[in-house]
């Protein structure tokens, strides 16, 4: 399975989404996982390709990961994106993302 983990500077949680399905599109099939940090607010954006949403939910993954950023989130199997207030704990909440996956595996 094609993983992509991201931290992404200057982008707002709207350029996030739609730079999440770009890069959805370019993998075929895969996980895309991006994080950033805007106007004091830590976010997390995933996307998981249409043959892959049945394995792993993209909701299932951004709820692991969320409350790691002080926040919470949700979404669909295919799209989900979270919110929180510890940006500090961004780097890690994507380390992270790392083991919740291979178990959602």
């Amino acid at each position: 399975v094609k993983v992509l983990v991201r931290r992404t500077e200057g982008l707002s949680p709207d350029e996030a989404r739609t730079l999440t399905d770009q890069l959805k599109q370019k993998l075929g099939s895969g996980i895309v996982l991006l994080g950033g940090v805007r106007e004091g607010k830590a976010y997390l954006v995933a996307s998981v390709s249409k043959d892959l949403s049945g394995r792993v939910s993209a909701a299932g993954l951004i709820k692991a990961l969320a409350p790691l950023i002080g926040g919470g989130g949700g979404g669909r199997p295919d799209f989900a994106q979270a919110g929180g207030s510890d940006t500090e704990a961004l780097d890690k909440a994507l380390a992270e993302s790392g083991s919740v996956l291979e178990s959602m595996l």
